[in-house]
């Protein structure tokens, strides 16, 4: 390995580490004037109410709508794992499950509003969204990167008067814009409604590049007609810790939720659900990591 090279590896490593320690610390901040939520989730299920749980149309391998119609994705199976564990812990015979279809748009909105009890999508953990919502322990560890057609991007200098594609209302397009403005570096970004469109117009030539989350765009790039022509970069251009999201003050079902959560990452079961989405790729060593250090003792 280079200097150059270990240098290199050396910087995610640590950035990837601080992304955790951040993640971490959020979760020990309660948002300023936490106030328990009007429904609380553990309350309403013992009613006979169905436990609802959001989900992305097309966000895989994290949520998705499978070709049977059936909400799927690794974040999904982590909710199928919630629900259970709310089942035993009201023990509760049986335990209706509805699945609401959500946007990149309205998710946040969906959880605040009680149209779902959690949120089971890629969601990274930001404070200004604890101003809606309350976060689990992590649940992946992912990062940005740019999707070219041919030669990959070396850094975002290679952007400079391009147009490049990003998926509307996410932490990832208000990144692009703050950097790329921090920066200097003039393009023309264009906001789609979603990653498949994103790419299509990259492979058609309408976008010079599209700007995403990594394991969404290697998983859309291998499983897409036109990957061929397309190049992911072997860059982090930013770190994203994801969470599911949750009714704020609602202590009593957070705490449920972040137990189960514990609870898989203390035993091989998280391995076996990983594998279900990413097959025969193993887990990172940061995201061993993560899992290591939210696999809290009960």
């Amino acid at each position: 390995m280079s200097e150059e090279t270990s240098e290199a590896a050396s910087w995610v490593h640590r950035h990837i580490i601080r992304a955790i320690a951040a993640a971490l610390a959020l979760l020990t901040l309660l948002p300023a004037g936490a106030s328990p939520a009007e429904a609380q989730t553990l309350d309403r299920v013992t009613r006979g109410e169905p436990f609802r749980i959001g989900y992305r149309h097309f966000a895989p391998p994290y949520s998705y709508a499978a070709a049977n119609g059936q909400p799927s994705g690794y974040i999904v199976d982590l909710c199928r794992e919630v629900a259970d564990g709310v089942k035993r812990a009201l023990k509760l015979q049986t335990l209706p499950i509805e699945y609401v279809k959500v946007t990149a748009s309205d998710r946040f909105e969906a959880v605040r509003d009680g149209r779902i009890d959690i949120l089971c999508e890629p969601t990274s953990m930001t404070m200004s969204r604890r101003g809606l919502v309350d976060f689990s322990l992590p649940t992946f560890l992912d990062g940005a990167g740019v999707v070219t057609r041919g030669t990959p991007v070396k850094g975002l200098e290679d952007l400079k008067g391009k147009k490049v594609g990003v998926l509307k209302g996410t932490t990832t397009e208000e990144t692009l814009r703050s950097t790329l403005g921090q920066m200097r570096i003039t393009a023309d970004i264009v906001a789609v409604a979603d990653h498949p469109d994103g790419l299509r117009q990259l492979a058609d030539g309408k976008l010079d590049a599209y700007f995403g989350d990594r394991g969404i765009l290697n998983y859309l790039i291998i499983n897409s007609p036109y990957g061929t022509k397309l190049s992911l970069s072997d860059q982090y251009f930013t770190f994203e810790t994801y969470a599911l999201a949750l009714p704020r003050g609602d202590q009593s079902f957070r705490l449920l939720v972040d137990t189960t959560l514990a609870d898989l990452y203390r035993t091989e079961r998280i391995r076996d659900i990983y594998a279900r989405s990413f097959g025969k790729f193993p887990p990172d060593q940061f995201l061993n990591a993560l899992f290591i250090i939210n696999g809290v003792p009960k």
